[in-house]
This record gives C-alpha cells, structure tokens and sequence, in this order.
C-alpha cells in the first residue's frame, strides 16, 4: 500500500523548527528565543508556536485574545479552568497541603471512591503525580508478582518518560533505546490489516514474541496496553477483542497492564473506563493528570494478590503523590462527571462528531477512515483512492486547522492520523466551529 512508517516520533510531529525562528516577531519571538534557557530537548507545536494565556472550558486565548477550539488536550477533561474543581483546590489548598505520611480523610475518601468505579476484583489503589510513575511502578509489580521481565507493547505505545518506561514507548522516537526485554507487536491497523478477527491477530502477535522472549531467555511478565491504541492511531476495535488477549497473558503467566491515562474517566463514551469496553478485568489499571483536570495526580489501581509481591519488601513514598489538594482537584472532577452525566454526553457527541466528519469526507477523499469511540476519534489522510498514509498533507491540515482556530494533532505508525480528543464538555457549538474549520481548511488546502 506504500506506507512506510515515518521516524517522527510523538514529540517531534508537528513540532516548531527552531531554525525558523528568525520568522516570528514581537514578544513571541522573544519568548522563544528566551526558552533556551530550558535546554534544547523541549517541543513546541506549530511553525508559528502559540503564546496561551487563558483557558475556559474548550476554549483557549492566545495573548493577542484570539480564541481557539481545543480539540486535542485530554488532560483538562472537564473543560479548562472548570470552576468546580478551581473551588474544590482552592478551599484545600486554604486548609492543607502535605504528604501520605500522616493521616488525611480525603485520600481515603476518594480512594474508595475511585475502586467503586472499577471491577470489585481490583481492591488496591497507588498515588503517584504521573502517568509515567504509574506506569512505572505497574510494570515493577508486574515483575516481581511473575517473577519475569519481558513486557510487551504495541509498535507506536507511549506510556511515559521514566527510565524505565520511555524503554518501553517506542513512539517517543527511533533513537530512543527500547529496552532489552521488552518486545513490540505491530499497531493493530484496523484499516489496513486483512482479518476479520483483531483479537486472535494480537493474540498470533503476542504468541510470536513471547517464544522469542523465551529463545533469549526472557520471561514473560506482561502486556502494557492502552485500550483504545492512542498513539498507534486511535484504534478502538470492536468492543470485546481484547478478551482473548486477556485469556492469553493469563495463561501465558504474566499479568494485564491497561493504561487509562487516555481512555479512561469516560473519554470512550461507552464505559467509565476503556478496558471496560471489553468486559475484560486488568490486573492492574493506571491513570494520570484526567483524573484531576491537570493537577499532578495519577494512580496505579491493582489486585491485591499483585501488589502484595511488590510490598512484601519495597515500602513506597512519593513525596506529594496523593495530597489533599491533588485528592481534593480528583474528587471534584468525579463528582462532576456524575453530576452532568459525562458518560452519555461523551457518547452522544462523540456519535455526532464522527457523523459530521464522515460527511466532511465524502466531499473531500484526503479523509478516509473515521473511526473511534466517544470523544477519541482518529481520522486517517490519505493519498485519495488509497490506503496509502499522506503525512506531509496531514501536517498542512493541522497548520490549516490553526489557521482557523482550531487546534488538534497528529499519530500513529505514518504520522498521518489525525487525533481529535476535545475536553468532555465538547457541545454542539464546538461541534459546529470544528466542522466548519475543517471542511474549510481543505477546502483552502485544495484551491
């Protein structure tokens, strides 16, 4: 089909080229060539980067007050500067700030809270300030409890930024070292793969490598898996697909990481969390900054069975994770999920938004596959008649979107994926402002 998979990495698609700084003007010139001082590993979006001042709900302003459609960061999930939660954080952080060594209700509070959204099987739960932490200490439970090392991802997973994790985030980068152990399993393409079955495809996958794992005299410990296969491209698959997979690492000795920094907190529409889409039970969970509309919280939750290897001999301490004003940002956005009925409004106008763009394409052949679940979606930009990825086409389009005020990325193994992911309280106006942008974008694209 003549893709081939661009060496981008998630950092880098889309990302300003400082060599064309001598292109900006005024203050944001200035502030970009001030960020120096913050080293050369940083990233910014766009070729002319934005200067961000203020955030309401799926709006953002820039310095020169131009607003913007957000259509791109999970992590303000309820909507940016969303008052209840902005109330909840101030009163605590009027009262307290501290860490878990001492006592506090409201770590216990939301604790339980969070495990009575989950499977009654998964009885544990973690703090940490990230996703990366948490995804971090998932993977060490998950060795310790097997006694194994080798864990298997997806060929365009991010998971986080830890040594120990960006060893296995191969979309960080291709000269990012993968670790030792860790083996990869292509992106399950949904809109290129020939199968009719995704589940016992991933389940030939896995199979391969855990055997190789086992002629390198690796054991097996486990999968780390976003449901929905966010970097890979927005992959939601079939609802139930993952259950054999399940039924494989199980049978195979290792354990079932599903990462619900992306996925989870309603983002599906279908279920409260991704993995839940698939009737399936992880053996362990992990969240992040969604959980607390951006303040630095995140959460491994986990079968006791599986953690009591861990603590038999590590005790753990993050020094802030689980604080009461990160506990307090936390319960407020569950409170606000449950209060404006997140779930089916994620639903509903995750159903619109794919129909809108499905009508957008049958006018403009450059979007093929529209695909996704709640407000996740994923839409492929392709050489017209083809299957074949069309990145530098999809790279315009973004810059084209901005142009029309309004902001989303890219994924997947090509880069050519567009990836649609509003705050939750994405509304029919928004819907609107982002049809129109996007049918008028190529539109002037074409011309």
């Amino acid at each position: 089909m003549g893709c081939k998979s661009e060496d981008v990495g998630i950092l880098e698609s889309n990302s300003f080229n400082v060599a064309n700084i001598d292109s900006l003007e005024g203050d944001l010139k200035s502030l970009v060539e001030r960020r120096a001082v913050l080293g050369p590993c940083y990233r910014l979006f766009y070729q002319k980067p934005l200067h961000l001042v203020r955030g309401k709900g799926t709006r953002l302003f820039d310095a020169d007050g131009t607003e913007y459609l957000d259509m791109y960061n999970n992590i303000p999930s309820m909507g940016h500067s969303n008052p209840a939660i902005t109330e909840a954080v101030t009163s605590q952080l009027q009262l307290l700030n501290t860490h878990t060594r001492y006592v506090h209700e409201n770590i216990l509070d939301y604790a339980e809270d969070l495990l009575s959204t989950m499977p009654e099987e998964i009885d544990r739960v973690m703090f940490m300030c990230s996703g990366s932490e948490a995804n971090d200490l998932a993977v060490r439970c998950a060795q310790l409890y097997t006694g194994g090392e080798g864990i298997i991802v997806t060929g365009e997973a991010y998971h986080g930024n830890t040594a120990l994790i960006s060893g296995l985030s191969p979309s960080i980068g291709k000269s990012v070292a993968m670790s030792r152990t860790m083996r990869m399993i292509p992106s399950p393409d949904t809109f290129r793969l020939e199968t009719d079955d995704l589940g016992a495809w991933m389940c030939e996958q896995i199979s391969i490598q855990i055997q190789d794992m086992r002629r390198h005299g690796i054991k097996f410990a486990g999968v780390l898996f976003d449901g929905i296969f966010s970097s890979d491209g927005v992959i939601p698959g079939t609802p139930g697909f993952l259950k054999p997979v399940l039924d494989l690492v199980h049978k195979e000795g290792g354990v079932y990481i599903a990462d619900e920094v992306q996925p989870g907190f309603c983002r599906t529409g279908d279920a409260f969390w991704g993995f839940a889409r698939h009737d399936i039970v992880p053996d362990i969970v992990t969240m992040g900054k969604p959980m607390a509309n951006g303040i630095p919280c995140s959460a491994m939750a986990i079968k006791s069975e599986v953690l009591d290897a861990f603590a038999q001999d590590n005790p753990y301490f993050n020094t802030f994770a689980g604080n009461p004003v990160s506990m307090a940002a936390a319960q407020a956005v569950l409170n606000y999920i449950r209060e404006n009925d997140i779930l089916e409004h994620t639903r509903i106008m995750g159903e619109k938004l794919r129909a809108a763009v499905n009508d957008i394409a049958t006018r403009h052949p450059q979007l093929a596959d529209v695909r996704g679940a709640g407000l996740f979606t994923g839409v492929e930009v392709v050489h017209p008649g083809t299957k074949e990825a069309d990145r530098p086409f999809a790279v315009s389009l973004i810059e084209k979107l901005r142009e029309n005020h309004v902001l989303i990325s890219l994924c997947g193994p090509y880069g050519n994926v567009l990836k649609v992911r509003p705050p939750l309280v994405f509304d029919d106006s928004d819907l609107d402002m982002f049809a129109n942008a996007l049918e008028a974008s190529l539109s002037q694209l074409e011309a």
